[in-house]
């Protein structure tokens, strides 16, 4: 059973993306894009379950698939689209979880979303503190029940995630 544990924001985070990232990097080669960290690990300050989340962009998400055995040896578990359209989504630990690897095709929204998601919370502490908080107390509050944990945050995920966008959007119009 996976145990919900949300800790404080950790600057050796940082490092264990970068650390995978050069293993992804030789795996996929020239397919990777780009290559980001995503998700509570890679927002400085923010409370976070300690598994890292990796979005790598390559040119064609069908490509991917090809990879899997390879991506075995470096003991990720392949899970396909795992419940996003084509998203390729790789996981790293079993019930330990370390790593989660959400691949996309240059192009997708998704990208969008998690970079917005990301950048936002960065520059805007209050939210991100209101967002680390409400996270450490459902993993208080449901220690072994990840998809309560899920649930608990929904509405507010969803809250900074149109803020997000919607900063996103203007913030790219003003840097054309």
């Amino acid at each position: 059973m996976r145990k919900v544990e949300v800790y404080p924001y950790n600057e050796k985070w940082t490092q264990m993306f970068r650390e995978e990232a050069e293993k992804l990097q030789i795996i996929f080669g020239n397919e990777i894009v780009d290559i980001h960290h995503i998700g509570s690990t890679s927002v400085p300050g923010l409370k976070a379950k300690p598994i890292i989340d990796i979005m790598p962009v390559v040119r064609d998400i069908n490509t991917v698939d090809k990879f899997n055995i390879v991506m075995q040896e470096f003991g990720y578990e392949p899970k396909g689209e795992n419940g996003i359209p084509k998203r390729r989504y790789f996981q790293k630990g079993g019930d330990n979880r370390t790593h989660h690897v959400h691949i996309y095709q240059t192009g997708s929204y998704e990208i969008k979303r998690h970079l917005a998601f990301r950048d936002y919370l960065a520059l805007h502490t209050d939210e991100m503190k209101k967002y680390g908080e409400l996270k450490e107390k459902l993993a208080q509050q449901f220690p072994n029940n990840i998809e309560s944990y899920i649930n608990g945050k929904d509405d507010l995920v969803k809250e900074i995630e149109r803020k997000s966008l919607n900063w996103y959007e203007e913030h790219q119009k003003l840097n054309r």
